[in-house]
């Protein structure tokens, strides 16, 4: 009989893990949802922050999991909000960053995937050039509305087809590919 689920994805956000669900299923990968608050370290490391939560979250968990940390970084505010991105919209939000954002507006977004079982931690990055919109643009979640990927027009909150372009979907690539090896060496 089949497991349920491949794996899991570790979170407090449902939204991350809809966009993570819907990218796995396309490589065929189940994916179930854990639902908590882990514990997220103050580093200006994305890969050490992300490597933390997942340990906290196999340690809750106890199957495989993947978590997924991820940084809007600003040229113009020397990388800023980076690696405090969270922080920073759960404080002064999109109005608060439109705001702070001088006429240059080049700006990348970057995700890191982070794999854990009782033996393996692995990270999976990648990261999407854009610029930073001048207003919020459709309804979307997080940095969304206001995060324009390069070669568009576009935020991704109006863009139909995030899950086919975003940061997210090219760390998740990446782990899939490693993933599906990985169960194919072991016989799966």
């Amino acid at each position: 009989m089949r497991k349920l689920y491949d794996l899991y994805f570790v979170s407090s956000n449902s939204h991350k893990y809809k966009e993570a669900k819907s990218i796995l299923d396309s490589f065929g990968i189940k994916l179930g949802f854990f639902k908590s608050n882990l514990e997220e370290i103050q580093s200006n490391s994305l890969k050490e922050i992300a490597e933390k939560k997942a340990k906290d979250a196999f340690s809750k968990c106890k199957k495989p999991i993947i978590i997924e940390d991820d940084g809007l970084f600003i040229d113009s505010l020397k990388g800023f909000p980076g690696p405090y991105s969270s922080y920073v919209f759960k404080t002064i939000g999109n109005k608060g960053i439109l705001k702070l954002v001088p006429s240059k507006r080049k700006a990348k977004f970057v995700s890191i995937i982070t794999y854990c079982d009782k033996k393996i931690l692995e990270s999976f990055d990648a990261k999407l050039d854009g610029t930073i919109s001048k207003s919020q643009k459709g309804k979307g979640w997080g940095y969304d509305p206001i995060f324009i990927p390069k070669n568009s027009r576009k935020t991704f909150a109006e863009i139909d087809h995030k899950n086919e372009l975003s940061h997210r979907f090219k760390a998740l690539k990446k782990f899939s590919s490693w993933y599906l090896h990985k169960l194919e060496s072991n016989g799966r």
